[in-house]
């Protein structure tokens, strides 16, 4: 896949923008390539050319990418001014809720009709979805739309005043438990050891809520990349975006590997032997 200058906005123009209405809300979606649909939620403030990087991995892997505009302007490399107001918008958007003891944000429920449109337009066995950030906990909450089969959870950031919890209600987690064990699924997840904003204590709450079926992966803080765009060196002081800004792309880096680590694992999910 040829390079291109993450230190500018992205044009996505090897994407197809389609308007695509879902319980009875119209987003826009950006759309590549062939096979099994993979969903990929993008990290605050946006779909930046770092996500749109990580978009391209999954289609060059063979799956068609399914990329949600959920906040912020879409391919930018946003400023550190732009993305702080980004991330106030939605923080008090009624699509998401970001605090302890609200439940699961409710574009939850838009992303499971967009899994079932895409497992309808691309086929195969089912779907896969990544989140980022503060959308990390999407992809768990998607596992009750029994299309997608292979959630990977990058970061999980919400809520944001409790380090120790998640964001899925007890029910809706005993109800995604229920349906991994039915259907022996897994739950892939990433984070760094020192990233503030995803800590030890929510990886260890989604372990005693999921049992084995939560796969935590825990990056050393050596292994983020310190070069990173104006909105995560004012906002983001820590190692926190494994697969996008923090990501190095050398042979050998641990963020590369977990890179390949999620596209094996869609692999495996859904496009079986």
């Amino acid at each position: 896949m040829a390079g291109r200058d993450l230190t500018q906005d992205d044009p996505l123009d090897d994407f197809e923008a389609r308007l695509i209405t879902c319980a009875g809300v119209t987003k826009t979606v950006h759309v590549a390539g062939t096979g099994p649909a993979v969903i990929v939620m993008a990290e605050m403030p946006g779909i930046s050319p770092h996500v749109a990087r990580f978009a391209r991995w999954v289609r060059e892997a063979g799956f068609t990418v399914w990329m949600p505009s959920l906040f912020g302007r879409d391919g930018a490399v946003a400023t550190a001014r732009e993305g702080g107001a980004v991330f106030q918008h939605a923080c008090i958007s009624a699509e998401f809720r970001t605090l302890a003891f609200q439940g699961s944000s409710p574009v939850t429920d838009w992303l499971k009709a967009l899994a079932r449109h895409a497992h309808a337009a691309c086929g195969g066995p089912g779907v896969g979805a990544i989140g980022m950030c503060f959308t990390g906990n999407f992809a768990l909450s998607m596992m009750l739309e029994p299309a997608v089969l292979a959630p990977v959870l990058a970061q999980p950031s919400l809520p944001l005043d409790n380090p120790d919890a998640v964001e899925s209600p007890p029910d809706e987690l005993a109800a995604v438990r229920a349906r991994l064990e039915r259907d022996d699924l897994t739950v892939l997840a990433y984070r760094f050891a020192g990233d503030r904003f995803c800590q030890a204590g929510r990886f260890a709450a989604y372990e005693r809520a999921l049992g084995h079926r939560f796969i935590g992966h825990v990056l050393p803080d050596s292994a983020a990349n310190p070069d990173v765009p104006p909105f995560f060196a004012r906002f983001v002081a820590t190692p926190h975006s494994v697969v996008t800004a923090h990501l190095i792309d050398a042979d050998g880096e641990p963020t590369l590997a977990a890179r390949d680590a999620i596209l094996a694992f869609f692999a495996q999910r859904l496009r079986p032997a």
